[in-house]
């Protein structure tokens, strides 16, 4: 984690024809899958920290094969409050990408009491939950990856994902434990 004191960022300016719209989509989804944050048509924000730095060098790549452009400036906030706007900015797309994982989290939960409600206890569906696990793990390891500032959900997060590891392991043994009673 790096301190919002550091008020280091990269902008881009996204220029790209609108047809056709695949690659202005395409820089879009690159730009929100690394983190950055639309300051409004065609600018992005993202923390100067190397984190970003191979996700900005997809996008301009995506751009310029769609015939368009991207400008990448090194910036900083002018004075403290928008350097500390910036972060603000940055800490609140994490913040609500947090609290989307929570409630995926929430609902990875609901999903094994239902099984473990209805004795669904098969292998199939073992395999179903553990790929849910497995796609909360990736969703969590790329978004600590990317919460350079460190939202206040993160830490609840964490012990989500801990929470919902041990639900898993509760309803592995109780998938063996049937399997093996016949």
């Amino acid at each position: 984690m790096i301190e919002t004191g550091t008020g280091r960022w990269v902008v881009l300016v996204v220029r790209i024809p609108a047809t056709p719209s695949r690659h202005r989509v395409a820089v879009w989804r690159e730009l929100r899958r690394i983190g950055a944050v639309s300051l409004g048509q065609g600018a992005w924000l993202a923390p100067d920290v190397p984190v970003f730095a191979e996700g900005i060098t997809r996008a301009t790549e995506l751009a310029r094969r769609g015939a368009g452009e991207v400008l990448v400036l090194d910036a900083v906030g002018r004075g403290e409050t928008d350097a500390g706007r910036l972060g603000e900015l940055f800490t609140a797309e994490r913040q609500d990408e947090w609290l989307e994982f929570i409630a995926d989290c929430g609902k990875f939960d609901a999903e094994i009491d239902k099984e473990i409600g209805k004795a669904k206890f098969t292998l199939a569906e073992l395999e179903e939950e553990e790929q849910s696990l497995e796609r909360l793990r990736r969703w969590h390891r790329d978004l600590k990856a990317r919460d350079v500032f460190g939202a206040p959900a993160a830490a609840d997060a964490d012990v989500q994902l801990k929470h919902c590891t041990e639900r898993l392991e509760d309803y592995t043994l109780r998938v063996f434990a049937a399997l093996h009673q016949m």
